[in-house]
């Protein structure tokens, strides 16, 4: 194949690629115009949130004792984490309403760091030989 043949196929190639890319498009824009139009994305933040409060509270409660201790200190560094995107969240609030949920997202947060460092803390001092 000489160096004409091959640009010349590979402009066809590009075109047809090109082509492929739009029909991908306007399926695309058919398809997420047609699921849903009229729900608010607020339903399916909810949704979300509903489905991960049950997954959340299936997996605490089905984690064996044994396992408590060091998945009581991964929480507390998750927690930590948390507390920091609160307190961003809470900083940079624009509205009435974020400043509220900010402020009892980084209050819960609070509490769950403060409570698990208790629970740590009483879980190791059972372990500690009695005087």
């Amino acid at each position: 194949m000489n160096p004409t043949s091959l640009a010349d196929e590979a402009t066809r190639l590009s075109d047809n690629a090109l082509a492929l890319a739009h029909h991908a498009q306007e399926l695309a824009i058919g398809v997420s115009g047609a699921v849903a139009p009229g729900v608010s994305p607020f339903i399916f933040l909810l949704a979300i949130f509903l489905m991960a409060c049950f997954v959340g509270y299936y997996v605490v409660w089905n984690v064996t004792p044994a396992l408590h201790s060091p998945l009581m200190a991964v929480t507390n560094a998750i927690s930590s984490v948390i507390i920091v995107g609160a307190m961003l969240a809470t900083g940079l609030a624009t509205s009435g309403w974020a400043l509220l949920f900010g402020f009892l997202a980084v209050t819960l947060a609070s509490v769950n760091i403060f409570g698990g460092f208790l629970v740590t803390q009483r879980m190791l001092s059972m372990f500690k030989k009695k005087q």
